[in-house]
Parts: structure tokens; sequence; C-alpha cells
């Protein structure tokens, strides 16, 4: 796992609760329009159908009421930029959790499921602090960090939904797409320490990275600039390097600005 840097990024921890559920709700709302044959359709996540899918988006999000439900860690155990980079270790468990739920509920009605667990999410949250720890998976952290966390599972889950299903189209959050784009581009300059690439991802973020000369005025001579979706489709493996500047989703200019051996980030 790549060190974590001092953190000096800030996330409004009540702009972020509302995040999370304003995005949960879009999908639950898009959930309701799904019709049978679409929810057995295959996904870009293996052989997960849409209906696994479905299932680990809601499953993603009730995690926050179950740990705030368990007692509270002594420490903290993860740091928040350390998280993207401990999730590929627990990747099969994860898959595997999610596959033999969506097989134990067969057909069960998903609109309901989705009701449940914001009911629980929302009677949850606002009796917790902040700074309240929590169990997860991958050691305890601030539920403030965590919530973080479900931004990013809410909106890179919502792209291989819309992938998935043609036509549906899910609408992002825009607080719960910034802090997902953030919370990637700064796990990009954990793992690749440095001043010499400026990786701009409008308009929410802009970070320095990889080792070199450090830019300090005008134009940087290594620049790369993607927009949200594909920086997440890049972070996280969807899309490949060399796909996105093909398709000219990306841009990268300097001879330093060759990402590809830097991503995924997650996998």
């Amino acid at each position: 796992m790549p060190p974590a840097k001092k953190r000096t990024r800030s996330y409004d921890p009540a702009k972020t609760r509302a995040a999370v559920l304003a995005q949960y709700a879009h999908v639950r709302e898009a959930v309701r329009t799904l019709a049978p044959e679409q929810l057995e359709l295959p996904t870009r996540l293996g052989d997960w159908t849409v209906r696994e899918l479905v299932v680990h988006i809601a499953l993603a999000v009730e995690t926050v009421p179950r740990y705030l439900a368990a007692p509270e860690p002594a420490a903290p155990e993860v740091a928040l930029l350390e998280w993207p980079f401990a999730t590929a270790s627990r990747a099969g468990e994860i898959a595997d959790g999610t596959s033999e739920f969506a097989a134990a509920a067969g057909r069960q009605d998903l609109d309901a499921l989705y009701a449940d667990v914001g009911a629980r999410v929302e009677a949850a949250l606002p009796q917790a602090s902040a700074a309240r720890l929590v169990p997860t998976r991958f050691g305890a952290m601030a539920l403030a960090d965590f919530l973080v966390t479900r931004t990013v599972e809410l909106c890179v889950h919502t792209d291989d939904l819309n992938a998935a299903v043609p036509g549906l189209d899910v609408p992002y959050d825009r607080q719960a797409l910034a802090a997902c784009t953030r919370l990637l581009a700064d796990a990009l300059a954990v793992k690749a320490p440095g001043g010499s690439v400026e990786v701009r991802i409008p308009p929410y973020a802009v970070v320095q990275c990889v080792e070199g000369p450090r830019h300090t005025r005008g134009t940087p001579p290594n620049v790369v600039e993607t927009d949200p979706l594909t920086w997440l489709r890049l972070a996280t493996g969807r899309t490949g390097w060399a796909e996105a500047l093909d398709t000219a989703k990306t841009t990268a200019s300097g001879e330093r600005a060759d990402l590809a051996v830097l991503l995924p980030l997650m996998s």
C-alpha cells in the first residue's frame, strides 16, 4: 500500500452526507424503472448481472448504518488516502458477498431493499458525529472519511449501471461526483508524489504528481486533462490510458505526462 501523504484536502461532512443520500436517491429512482429483462443484462464487472450490481450498490450504502450500530473502535487504522489502495485486497471478498446475497434474494423486491437501506441511513446519520470511528472491512476510520468513500462507490457504480443499461442515464449529484473525483485525484498524488506533471480534472480537481522538475509559474510543461467520468474510469480500470487518449477523452502533453504505468489506482 503506498504511504499516505499528509492530508491537505478537507471535505464538509454535511455536504458529504447530503451527497451520499442524493446519489443513492438517484440510483433508487433508476432501479424502480428496471424491467426484469434489464436486471439480467451483463455488466462490465465480470460475471455480475445488473441485478447483482444493483444489490451491491445498496449493500455499499447499507454499511453506513451497520457500522454505526457496531461498537466504536478504539483508534483509527486507515486514513482516507489509504482507502483506494486497500480495496484491491478485499475485491474477491466483496464480489463473493454480493453474488451470494443476490442469489439468496432471488427475485427480491429491489425497491423494498432500497427503501429499507435509505430509511436506515437517514435515521442513523443525524445522530452520528463526523469524527465517530466506524469499523470498516478495511480498518477503523472516521465516519466523515468513510462517507467520502461511499461517494466513490456510488459514482463509480452509477457509471457501471449506465454502461450496462442503454438509455438509463442515472444522473450524478454534483457534490458526490466532486468528492469522488478529488479523492481519486489525491490518491494519484500519493502513488506518484512529485510536481512535474499537472493533472487537471475540471471543474473539480487539479493535482501535481510524478517526480521531476517542479512547475512554479507559467504553462506547466507536462499536463494531463480529462473530465470527471473519464477520470474515475481510468482510476478504477474501466478505461485504459491508450483508449482514453485515442478517443480524445483525455489529453496529455509533455514527456512525463504518460500515466499508463500508474493506472488504475483501484481494481
